[in-house]
């Protein structure tokens, strides 16, 4: 069963890729996707595609961007390649409504993104040379500092700092997550592990402190510690906290559904079921979870 089942997988994948493409028909089909979204949204084209706006899009282009993780994880390369060209689908959109607007178009961006990717690259496009990815990463942020820092003489805006450029619209543990590695860059980090972990325990107490004064405004903020913390040990563990979390989510669905299932076997809602008897559903599930998974967790 197993081998024809790995059959199934490798033939799927020999037909994906045996479509391949003549060299350079990539950039044809990348074309006629520009052509094909102008004419959605051209006056004789598609209602829905013409009402959107940068703002209305904005939704599906994280649901988008999370569809490309899952898909990447599940291990199906067919439903990978296909998520990722609805990410890019996104992107031709945006470019399209700016287009019509008279600001950029999909051309800018591109052109963009190949110029900052050779600037900042000296080391593979240029004389300099890098001995390891360590060395990389402080050359790209010290390039993107200068880069801020001509953006400020041209704008006259605040100083230039080190965290500009992280956007304050992602999820909470990204942007968490990405301050602080750009501080860990130059060297604004723990030493060990046990430091993290110990701030981490420091928070949690700081907060069953503030339970007990019950002062709304006071947990919120030693909240926001808590999960800042985690976000920070997460990134020292090189674990991307919002990934984690998102499967963390789902094993708790899963479980609760489980759960659910159980109570019904016993002809009730869980709603109906005592507290108690929940933490054995609880546990119960758990158990299963893990034989069902081979004891991996």
């Amino acid at each position: 069963m197993k081998k024809a089942k790995n059959k199934r997988k490798k033939w799927k994948q020999k037909r994906l890729f045996s479509r391949k493409a003549p060299r350079g028909a990539a950039g044809e089909w990348f074309e006629k996707l520009v052509r094909l979204q102008a004419q959605l949204r051209a006056p004789n084209g598609c209602p829905w595609d013409r009402e959107q706006t940068h703002m209305t899009l904005r939704t599906y282009l994280i649901e988008e961007a999370y569809e490309v993780l899952e898909a990447l994880e599940s291990g199906d390369d067919a439903k990978f390649a296909e998520e990722l060209g609805d990410l890019l689908l996104q992107v031709v959109f945006h470019a399209d409504i700016a287009r019509g607007e008279e600001r950029f178009d999909v051309a800018d961006v591109i052109r963009g993104i190949h110029e900052k990717m050779v600037r900042r690259h000296p080391h593979v496009f240029g004389e300099k040379r890098a001995k390891d990815a360590k060395a990389v990463l402080k050359s790209w942020e010290k390039l993107k500092a200068e880069e801020r820092k001509a953006k400020e003489v041209k704008e006259e805006s605040r100083p230039a700092s080190l965290l500009d450029g992280v956007s304050h619209a992602l999820p909470g543990t990204m942007e968490g997550f990405q301050l602080t590695r750009r501080a860990s860059r130059i060297g604004f980090d723990w030493d060990s592990v046990d430091g993290v972990v110990e701030k981490l325990t420091e928070e949690a107490a700081e907060l069953k402190g503030e339970v007990a004064s019950a002062d709304a405004k006071r947990m919120e903020e030693e909240t926001g510690d808590l999960l800042f913390a985690a976000v920070n040990l997460a990134r020292f563990l090189d674990v991307d906290p919002e990934i984690a979390l998102k499967k963390a989510n789902a094993k708790f669905a899963a479980r609760f559904r489980e759960m659910e299932r159980l109570a019904r076997e016993t002809g009730r809602e869980l709603a109906d079921v005592p507290r108690p008897e929940m933490e054995e559903l609880w546990e119960r599930a758990k158990r299963e979870s893990k034989h069902a998974a081979g004891g991996a967790r």
